[in-house]
C-alpha cells in the first residue's frame, strides 16, 4: 500500500460513529485523520490527555476522567461501532527506559509501563465497551506489540514494556470472551502497527531494517485494512500491521 492510499472498510456498513483515544499521539492522530477522511465515518471523535483542539479530555491514569470520557462520548455519538486505543509507553522523562538486563528491574518504571500499557486500555474497555453498537459490526482494538508475544520472546530484554504488552494481551482475550456473551456482534483485539516513525521508536530507528521503518499514515491505513477483515471468530486474538495473527 502506497503512502496516502485509502483503505477497506465495507464490512462496518455506513453512517459510523468511531472513537480515537490517544489521538493527540503520532499514530492516534494518523488513525483519527484516516477515520475522518473515510466517507462511511459520519462522527470521529477525538480523545487525548492534553485535550488540544476539539479532542476530549481523557487521562489513562485517572479512571474518573476515563468515565466523563465514555460519557460524553455516549452524549455527543450514542452508540459506536468502533473504539481505538492508540496509545503505549516504552521510554520517558520519569526513568523508564527498555531494560537490557535484570539488574535495571526498577518498581516505579514497571508499574508506571502497567499503568499507561495494561491497566489504562482495560479502563477504557470497562467504560466503552458497553459503548459499542449491537447486532451489527462493531470492534474495540487496542495497539499492542509483537515483543509482547511470550511465544515469540526469544532476544529478552526491555522486561517491562514486553510484560505490559503481554498483560495487554490478556486482558483483550479475556474482555471478548466476556464480550461475545454481551455483544456477539462485536470483536475485540490486539494490533501491532509495526515500528513507527514515532517518538516511541526515535532511539531505536538505527537498528530498524530498510523498508521497516512506517510512517504513521502508512500503519494506521494497514490496521483500518485489517479491522475490516476481521469478524467476531477473531475476538481477542493480536494482529499485526500486514495481516499476520502474532501468538500468545
Amino acid at each position: 500500500m502506497a503512502e496516502g492510499e485509502g483503505f477497506e472498510f465495507d464490512s462496518f456498513g455506513e453512517g459510523l460513529s468511531v472513537a480515537v483515544v490517544g489521538a493527540g499521539g503520532g499514530l492516534g492522530g494518523a488513525f483519527a485523520a484516516a477515520l475522518e477522511g473515510h466517507p462511511a465515518v459520519a462522527r470521529c471523535l477525538r480523545f487525548s490527555r492534553s485535550a488540544e483542539g476539539d479532542a476530549i479530555p481523557l487521562d489513562l491514569e485517572d479512571e474518573a476522567s476515563i468515565e466523563a470520557a465514555a460519557g460524553r462520548a455516549r452524549e455527543a455519538a450514542g452508540p459506536l461501532h468502533l473504539v481505538i486505543v492508540a496509545t503505549g509507553v516504552l521510554h520517558d522523562d520519569q526513568g523508564l527506559a527498555p531494560e537490557k538486563t535484570w539488574r535495571s528491574l526498577d518498581a516505579e518504571a514497571l508499574g508506571r509501563a502497567y499503568r499507561i500499557n495494561a491497566i489504562g486500555p482495560a479502563l477504557v474497555a470497562k467504560h466503552f465497551l458497553p459503548l459499542l453498537a449491537e447486532q451489527r459490526k462493531a470492534a474495540f482494538a487496542a495497539l499492542s506489540a509483537r515483543v509482547g508475544s511470550i511465544g515469540d520472546n526469544r532476544l529478552g530484554g526491555w522486561h517491562a514494556y514486553r510484560a505490559s504488552k503481554a498483560a495487554l494481551n490478556q486482558l483483550l482475550r479475556t474482555l471478548s470472551v466476556e464480550l461475545a456473551r454481551r455483544n456477539p456482534t462485536a470483536l475485540c483485539v490486539g494490533l501491532h502497527p509495526g515500528t513507527v516513525d514515532s517518538r516511541l521508536s526515535a532511539p531505536f530507528q538505527r537498528s530498524v531494517p530498510e523498508g521497516k521503518l512506517f510512517t504513521p499514515a502508512f500503519s494506521a491505513a494497514r490496521l483500518l485494512g485489517v479491522l475490516d477483515g476481521l469478524t467476531p471468530a477473531e475476538s481477542g486474538r493480536v494482529f499485526a500491521w500486514d495481516g499476520e495473527e502474532i501468538p500468545g
